[in-house]
């Protein structure tokens, strides 16, 4: 008998949950805003506070630096930078957040992958006085490469700059125009200053001519929370439970966590990457039976048939993908190892670990110009680029564009385990103009 109703699976609400990542240059104040949109939104322990003032004191300063709430390491508090990725959670009475601080540093750019890559929301931050620079052009383009939905502008450090208007909207037209290039539809622009509070959590008295929301009233208010059941099913199988006990002597069920999608008793499936056809016929969670399972919910499934599924194999139900050993894929390059063509690694997709080699690094992308650079030798470190792969064994991949838990993948290196490569299978942008290795364009544009 089933304990859980059968209905629709639940959509955002007022209370529903918000990831969403911050990302800046040095120096940009990305820190202090953190801090100060904790400290503003009364999500700070009085004993936090008190370290936090303490630790300003011994160096000096007045008023408590709230940078430092987020920046937790002693290398980053000693170098005035953030190196390491920060979860914070915290809420409001109209929502619940988690905050993934990324490093504004070139050099951990990569770290933004790792931030970004659950987000909705991504707050890019840029300094009024500079603009936009390089590294806000490449963390805007990390955001579009992850399909991250929804993008703030944050215009840090206007009271440097007295607040000007003007200063504010010629910052918001061109990251506007740049992000729109990417494909990225909805970007807000907000006017701050993280130092003063300004547009933080309360409106500033400074700038009446900006009319918008707060930066904590555009995050309390922006939608998410995707309906479940317009995604297909993905189900990665993780473990096969045989108990084979007296009480269940035919028990076999398949544990994982649904990727996406609404999985329902009765749905036809499809196991892949081997083609096979079947029903489900039972689902379990937290021990019990239930008849409906929806992303990201962990369960345990049941199938009509004895079918041979191991760990990595995915239960698709609705279009499935077809398993290819062949794959195009936009890649962000997170190691300091060049990732080059005829390199032998592996290849992570949901639950399935598989050996790879890389064939051809079709293209580099230019971060200013969001040209295809061709004829390149490799990618270095932070770069992003196009790769044809090929695995040992056949992957059930979908378009990243489509759903991004299932059409994404890492790169690893066979002989330590670390990381090197995010890929996307499919393209990351729609149309840019190629060029060859000297920056000359090739005649036809690439779509």
């Amino acid at each position: 008998m089933s304990t859980t109703p059968t209905g629709t699976p639940p959509t955002g609400t007022a209370t529903s949950l918000l990831r969403f990542a911050t990302a800046g240059s040095v120096d940009d104040g990305k820190s202090t805003l953190v801090g100060r949109l904790l400290h503003d939104s009364k999500s700070v322990l009085a004993d936090q506070l008190e370290a936090v003032e303490h630790a300003s004191r011994n160096r000096g300063q007045e008023a408590p630096d709230l940078a430092l709430l987020t920046d937790g390491l002693r290398a980053e508090r000693e170098q005035g930078i953030t190196i390491d990725v920060a979860y914070r959670y915290f809420a409001t009475p109209r929502r619940r957040f988690i905050l993934a601080d990324t490093p504004g540093h070139v050099q951990y750019t990569r770290n933004m992958v790792t931030g970004a890559s659950t987000a909705e929301l991504a707050v890019v931050l840029v300094d009024a006085r500079n603009g936009v620079v390089e590294q806000t052009r490449r963390h805007a383009a990390v955001a579009a490469l992850l399909r991250v939905p929804h993008v703030v502008l944050a215009v840090n450090k206007m009271d440097l700059v007295e607040y000007a208007e003007p200063v504010f909207a010629a910052i918001a037209a061109e990251f506007t125009a740049y992000a729109a290039s990417l494909g990225v539809e909805d970007v807000v622009a907000v006017p701050i200053s993280a130092l003063a509070g300004d547009n933080v959590v309360e409106p500033s008295a400074h700038m009446d001519w900006y009319g918008g929301p707060t930066l904590l009233e555009h995050l309390e208010g922006v939608p998410v929370g995707n309906d479940p059941s317009a995604e297909p099913a993905r189900f990665p199988v993780q473990y096969v439970i045989r108990p084979q006990t007296e009480e269940h002597p035919d028990y076999r069920g398949y544990a994982g966590q649904l990727a996406s999608g609404v999985l329902r008793v009765g749905d036809p499936v499809t196991v892949l990457p081997s083609g096979h056809t079947t029903t489900v016929t039972g689902i379990d969670a937290l021990g019990r039976a239930t008849d409906i399972a929806w992303a990201p919910q962990s369960v345990t499934v049941r199938l009509a048939d004895d079918i041979d599924i191991s760990r990595g194999d995915l239960i698709a139900a609705g279009p499935a993908p077809v398993p290819t050993k062949d794959i195009e894929a936009t890649v962000s390059h997170l190691n300091e190892r060049p990732l080059r063509a005829g390199d032998k690694v592996l290849l992570k997709h949901t639950t399935r670990t598989v050996r790879a080699l890389v064939k051809e690094i079709t293209y580099r992308i230019d971060i200013d110009t969001l040209e295809q650079r061709s004829g390149a030798e490799g990618l270095n470190v932070n770069d992003i680029g196009h790769v044809v792969l090929r695995t040992a064994e056949p992957l059930a991949l979908d378009d990243y564009r489509d759903n991004r838990r299932t059409g994404s993948f890492l790169l690893i290196d066979p002989a330590d385990g670390t990381t090197l490569t995010a890929g996307m299978a499919g393209e990351a942008f729609e149309t840019v103009r190629t060029t060859d290795a000297n920056g000359t364009p090739d005649e036809e544009d690439w779509v």
